[in-house]
């Protein structure tokens, strides 16, 4: 009898690893990538994320040999992964974007006030440590998820609930495998689905062009979208934008809605960013930008990451993270760009 290569993967994925072994670090690190996901949709923090799954990972490798194989691996380490980040979540505050603290201000001077900690705000994260390679249309159904208006609203449920909602939803776990990892019954699973579900209608998230793969007219939106910030051209830029358009620049909580008052920031308080540069990535499964602004002493230097949110064939709302030191090493953007 011929053995087929994928018989044989079946075969060794079967297999036990012994503790300590090279075979299980390779075993564990394959699921990093997957529990990072899981781990961020939970936290709304790239750095926390990383944290959790470097925990579990860790707690798998020391408590191995008290596994022996009564689940599968990848169900026993999402029940680590589940209990690392219910365990942060006590006692911690809600993380939000600015739009979540209160409403939209007008841009009639400098309102940005005092910058608020870091553990206030939902973070971005680089597409390439959540999103596996593969075929583009399978990896757009993910997008959806790690939206940061998706992480957002997921920061209103309660931890268990919100565990749930995810392991159901999102990782399409059966009730009955979500309860045995949470060590409850199937009908309080389903209850907290139902009071998740029902909590996510609420806050009335808005669909988005990227849960599909970028197409040609995306494509062309984003370099139009380039070209008109590069040139500081309000009227190109503002025609880009939906009316309802968001403007938000965590860590402040200000931000604006309309293209009337983002003209007048772009134009006002924000008029040091003309003549910038934008460098594309990726971010949240969305069109994202390093951005570079003119330097005093020549060349640019990094100003925000921009993350942008597609809707309708229009820019739906573009967040400004400013903390770039923090972040632009994660998405291997350079500290500046010399002229």
């Amino acid at each position: 009898m011929v053995v087929t290569d994928l018989a044989r993967m079946e075969a060794a994925a079967r297999v036990t690893p012994e503790p300590g072994s090279a075979e299980l670090e390779r075993r564990l690190e394959e699921y990093r990538l997957e529990l990072t996901a899981y781990a961020y949709r939970m936290l709304g923090s790239m750095f926390e994320a990383e944290d959790a799954v470097q925990e579990t990972l860790l707690r798998a490798w020391r408590g191995f040999g008290g596994f022996e194989g009564r689940s599968a691996l990848r169900s026993w380490l999402y029940r680590i992964a589940t209990n690392v980040c219910l365990d942060m979540l006590q006692g911690s505050q809600r993380r939000a974007r600015p739009m979540d603290l209160g409403p939209a201000q007008v841009a009639d001077g400098n309102l940005l006030g005092d910058p608020l900690p870091e553990v206030t705000w939902v973070e971005p994260i680089a597409d390439g440590r959540v999103l596996p390679a593969g075929d583009p249309a399978e990896v757009a159904e993910q997008h959806e998820s790690i939206r940061l208006a998706f992480v957002a609203a997921l920061q209103h449920l309660p931890p268990r609930q919100r565990a749930v909602l995810i392991l159901r939803e999102v990782l399409r776990w059966r009730a009955v495998e979500v309860a045995e990892l949470l060590d409850t019954t199937v009908p309080s699973v389903n209850s907290a689905l139902q009071r998740a579900r029902a909590a996510l209608t609420a806050a009335d998230i808005a669909s988005s062009d990227t849960s599909e793969p970028m197409d040609d007219e995306q494509q062309a939106l984003l370099s139009r979208y380039v070209d008109a910030f590069e040139r500081y051209d309000m009227d190109a830029l503002t025609s880009l934008l939906r009316e309802d358009a968001t403007w938000s620049m965590p860590p402040y909580a200000l931000w604006l809605r309309g293209h009337a008052d983002i003209r007048a920031w772009c134009l006002g308080p924000g008029i040091g960013c003309r003549n910038s540069i934008l460098v594309p990535t990726h971010a949240n499964g969305s069109p994202a930008f390093g951005h570079y602004k003119p330097s005093p002493d020549g060349g640019r230097e990094a100003w925000s990451l921009q993350v942008l949110e597609l809707s309708g064939g229009q820019i739906a709302g573009i967040s400004f993270f400013l903390e770039t030191a923090r972040f632009f090493p994660s998405f291997d953007l350079p500290p500046r760009i010399e002229a």
